[in-house]
């Protein structure tokens, strides 16, 4: 089976992917997540959290085992991509659920600007104050825009373990490393639309997966935050789309 690293998004952490690991661990892959940076229980300060930190604490990640499935949500998209851009050889696939995915010189707040982009209730609720810059977002707005298709019980679990997030790294550009762009190009991809998605709209969601020829590109109808809502048909398109990957 394959080692799949899990990328969890904003305002969250490790914590995110406990409801998805059980069962992938049962189907049998060796399943890995961590904190980003100033998130979850990590101490970075938040002057020191950057994209570029994001991406060097993933691929100590990945260095620390075989190539690997590195799958990210929402934000982890970003932090994903230029992981994989710089070591594209810790790499077997990548899979977006619900994330940014962005091209050479687009940052997270490019992507969310795309007309295709129109409508995300994160932005439009987000709460910035400090110097250098943390973003929050006021909890009935978070259970609208990132767990509206959860139960009132996940909701809560959610919204008592989340933080606050150093705003940086959503200005901060992907840049494709020139002398490995070839061989991080065509590693697969695949990526899987949230339908109900409120946080990433699902045309931002089908643009940026086509651009980056994502295949197969399936669909979930469901929230923001499948793996709380859709836990296990999450659990079942990882494990399908982890498996070419031991194939090959």
């Amino acid at each position: 089976m394959a080692r799949i690293v899990l990328v969890h998004g904003a305002f969250g952490g490790a914590w995110c992917w406990e409801p998805v690991v059980p069962g992938l661990r049962a189907a049998g892959h060796e399943v890995e997540t961590f904190d980003l940076p100033g998130s979850g229980s990590d101490p970075t300060p938040v002057a020191e959290v950057t994209l570029d930190r994001y991406a060097e604490r993933t691929l100590e990640v990945l260095a620390a085992g075989p190539p690997a499935v590195l799958v990210a949500h929402s934000m982890g998209g970003m932090v994903a991509t230029q992981a994989a851009a710089r070591r594209p050889d810790l790499v077997t696939s990548l899979v977006y659920l619900g994330a940014f995915l962005p091209a050479d010189g687009q940052s997270l707040l490019d992507l969310t600007h795309l007309p295709e982009g129109a409508g995300d209730k994160v932005q439009a609720n987000l709460v910035i104050s400090g110097d250098p810059p943390v973003a929050t977002l006021p909890r009935e707005a978070a259970r609208h825009a990132l767990y509206a298709s959860c139960t009132d019980e996940q909701a809560e679990w959610a919204l008592d373990r989340r933080g606050p997030q150093p705003g940086a790294p959503f200005a901060q550009p992907f840049r494709l490393e020139p002398d490995r762009a070839q061989a991080y190009l065509a590693l697969p991809r695949a990526y899987i639309v949230c339908l109900r998605d409120r946080a990433i709209p699902p045309a931002l969601q089908r643009l940026m997966s086509q651009a980056a020829g994502c295949d197969p590109v399936l669909e979930l109808d469901t929230d923001h935050s499948a793996w709380l809502s859709r836990t296990a048909d999450v659990v079942a398109a990882l494990d399908r789309l982890a498996r070419p990957a031991v194939a090959a």
